[in-house]
């Protein structure tokens, strides 16, 4: 029997709900928005891309509004809005959402100089979409219930027998589900499937990637799969939630050293589509990048040759797969782990 100690109980938000989320910005006490604001349907995250916003703002008096919401909802919201979204700009954590609506051919192409600020690997070669910050897979160990030595040389080695009840991860997550896009790209269908079939009888289901490490923190399991940046940031805290652990990269261009690329496209029926290109190629230009690298987020840069905070290693230095971000399938991805028995 698959372990299922912490599998989340909220159902994905209707369409309907998220229409009624609230919206960050100066827009009207009524929740209403002027017809000259620029639409940002966003699910980076929040504060972050509220600080692009503002700035952004200031610069150029442009009038922004954030409609934010989870990945897979907001990029299945303008799949279902189609020609009709009132959206002017898409902003993710991940890539597979940015793709679905790329592949339902709602994005324009993307400035030719804002491409250029942003290096080919963070970027899809279609240019109908570019990364805008990017986050590396790790494994976050607690090294008094699991050696260095012990620690799992590739993310298939978490589907074998012996680490069963050893591992956990948040599957119900986007930013997991993008890893699981990795594994897909990397192994074909049945080698993601045979993966993820280990995943259900081995792993702990979490509700997020800070619950997973919380549960590695407290000694519930050796050995969770997260995003680098929940460790650093508690770390930059008071590692209330990581003190116990440490990280693992496994490199090698395993799909558990797989970097997921954030995305900002602008939508082709934008009704702002000039100020929409503008305030992509300011996220991706140096002030929008330098407030990523600087800010509280421990994400990366990846464009205009802003350098990451300098606790984190090298992005170029991760080893990481080489894998076109335009291509990784989150439909394919949710099928396979529904088959499974992780959604």
């Amino acid at each position: 029997m698959p372990l299922r100690l912490r599998r989340s109980l909220l159902a994905p938000l209707t369409i309907s709900a998220l229409l009624l989320t609230g919206c960050s910005g100066s827009g009207a006490a009524d929740g209403s928005t002027s017809d000259d604001a620029l639409v940002v349907y966003n699910a980076q995250h929040e504060e972050l891309t509220q600080e692009w916003a503002d700035a952004f703002t200031e610069e150029s008096g442009i009038e922004v509004v954030l409609r934010n919401g989870d990945d897979s909802e907001l990029g299945n919201q303008l799949v279902q809005e189609g020609s009709a979204s009132k959206a002017d700009v898409f902003l993710t954590e991940n890539s597979p959402a940015m793709s679905l609506v790329e592949q339902a051919g709602l994005l324009a192409p993307v400035d030719d100089a804002t491409l250029a600020l942003v290096p080919e690997q963070y970027r899809p070669a279609s240019g109908d979409w570019t990364g805008i910050a990017a986050r590396s897979t790790v494994v976050v160990y607690n090294p008094d219930l699991i050696s260095e030595s012990e620690l799992p040389t590739s993310l298939l080695d978490l589907a074998k027998p012996e680490w069963k009840g050893r591992w956990g991860a948040a599957p119900a997550k986007a930013d997991f589900q993008a890893i699981v896009s990795a594994v897909l790209e990397t192994q074909g269908e049945d080698g993601a499937r045979e993966w993820l079939e280990g995943m259900a009888r081995n792993a702990t289901e979490y509700r997020n990637n800070i619950v997973t490490m919380k549960a590695v923190n407290a000694g519930e399991v050796p050995v969770g799969v997260i995003y680098h940046y929940y460790w650093y940031r508690d770390q930059d805290a008071a590692a209330e939630d990581s003190g116990n652990t440490k990280l693992h990269y496994l490199g090698d261009q395993d799909p558990g050293a797989f970097v997921s690329v954030s995305g900002g496209g602008v939508l082709k029926t934008a009704p702002h589509a000039d100020e929409a290109q503008q305030f992509l190629a300011f996220i991706a230009g140096e002030e929008g990048q330098k407030i990523l690298g600087e800010g509280y987020s421990f994400e990366y840069p990846v464009a205009s040759g802003v350098a990451a905070k300098s606790e984190l290693p090298p992005l170029d230095d991760l080893n990481a797969p080489a894998i076109d971000p335009s291509t990784l399938n989150g439909p394919k991805v949710i099928e396979l782990m529904t088959e499974a028995g992780l959604l």
